[in-house]
This record gives C-alpha cells, sequence and structure tokens, in this order.
C-alpha cells in the first residue's frame, strides 16, 4: 500500500515543489493550509508521515505538535518539520515537542524526500504478532525490551537491541551495512560503516551461542541463518 503523507504548509509554491517530488515516489498526498486544519485533517484520517511547517496561520507549528503528540491516535505519526527558522532554540523546542526531523528553509528537495523515505523506513512498526521473536533458546521481547537465552538474561544496549531484531525480522536474508546503519542509527549519522561491525561483535560476545549462526557476507553484510 502507498503511504498517505499530510503536509501542513501554508505557502503554496512550497506545497506544490513538495507534491511535484514526493508524488515521483508515489505517494498518497493531502495538504492542509494552516495548524488548525492541518491537525483536524491528521486527527481525522490515517496518515503515514506528516511534514509540518513552524509558522503556520491559525496555529503555529509548535502548538500543532504539540496537540499530535498528545493525543494517542496520532501520537506515534513520524513528524518532520519545516521552518525558515534557523535558531538553535527553535529546533531544539520542537524536537522536545516530539518532532522526528527538522528542515530548514530554503531546502533541497531531493534531500527533504530522501529523509521521508529514511523516516518511514525507520518507524515502521512491527506487526503486532511479532511482538516478541523466537530463535532456538533466544527470545527477544519487543515490548519489554528484554533478551533471554535459556533461563540467562542478556544485557543489551539499545542500539544492540535494534541490530538484533534487525536480523531475527529478517533471518535467512542478507542485510548490507547501510541497509543496518539507516535502521537502526539513522541516516544522517556520522560513525562510519565500522560501528556496524563493532555491534556485530559486541552481539556475538555477548550471546557466544549465536556466534556461528550471525554470518558475514564477504562485501555486503550480515545475516542471520534461517534456522539455529
Amino acid at each position: 500500500m502507498p503511504k498517505k503523507i499530510l503536509i501542513i504548509e501554508d505557502d503554496k509554491d512550497i506545497v506544490d515543489l513538495l507534491k511535484h517530488y514526493l508524488s515521483k515516489e508515489s505517494f498518497v498526498l493531502k495538504d492542509a493550509g494552516d495548524g488548525f486544519s492541518g491537525l483536524k485533517k491528521a486527527q481525522g484520517e490515517n496518515f503515514d508521515l506528516i511534514i509540518l511547517d513552524i509558522m503556520l496561520p491559525e496555529m503555529d507549528g509548535l502548538e500543532v505538535c504539540k496537540e499530535l503528540r498528545g493525543d494517542p491516535k496520532t501520537s506515534s505519526i513520524p513528524l518532520i518539520m519545516l521552518t525558515a527558522k534557523s535558531e538553535e532554540s527553535d529546533k531544539i523546542v520542537g524536537l522536545e515537542l516530539g518532532a522526528d526531523d527538522y528542515v530548514t528553509k530554503p531546502f533541497s528537495p531531493k534531500e527533504l524526500v530522501a529523509r521521508v523515505k529514511a523516516l518511514l523506513r525507520r518507524t515502521e512498526r512491527v506487526p503486532e504478532k511479532e511482538k516478541s521473536y523466537r530463535y532456538g533458546k533466544l527470545v527477544l521481547d519487543v515490548s519489554k525490551h528484554e533478551v533471554t537465552f535459556g533461563s540467562r538474561t542478556v544485557e543489551l544496549t539499545s542500539k544492540e537491541f535494534d541490530l538484533l531484531t534487525c536480523l531475527l525480522r529478517s533471518k535467512g536474508r542478507v542485510l548490507s551495512r547501510d541497509f543496518l546503519m539507516d535502521q537502526v542509527w539513522g541516516y544522517d549519522y556520522f560513525g562510519g560503516m565500522r560501528t556496524v561491525d563493532v555491534h556485530i561483535r559486541r552481539l556475538r560476545e555477548k550471546i557466544p551461542e549465536l556466534s556461528e549462526d550471525i554470518l558475514t557476507v564477504k562485501n555486503m553484510g550480515y545475516k542471520l541463518k534461517e534456522n539455529p
């Protein structure tokens, strides 16, 4: 199913520009020209992502963001804030209110599209039936953020947990370092591909029973064997 995006922006030229580039990626697009109507649309329909300008008539973007995050129906929708303001304080306020990303005008439409796609990939929800994963004696409980192997509790950092989740979710498939970087660290992380290798090594050290099941695929990435 194509992803559905709401653009809350009062500048028609920018709306048209965003629609032009996002429509090429087969997104379903809706827009609103002021904060109040944008909030009502967000609450009345199901959207996969919202692009929200900070300077809006009727209700500014920060207030809209606050309302969206306070409503259980919209609290988890990925949100990119779009604004002409470049002050650090404005960015911090937006992010503290719950924005997932922040783009300052003028911006590259292609970069914004890349951010939209990356954010959608990172925030895809685990299906309800997959709130936990089993692999031999290993059990990963997503909701409890807990990993056990047999009767032993495995202490993992947040990134190690997310990395193991990716491997379990796609067992049998080769996952490139680029893909893992994008899924676990985000598209704007600048630590380098070596970060993935280090965390894979730590997983193997902390769960030695999996050390031979997490395979290194030369010049490509990693995969977890289909069956333990």
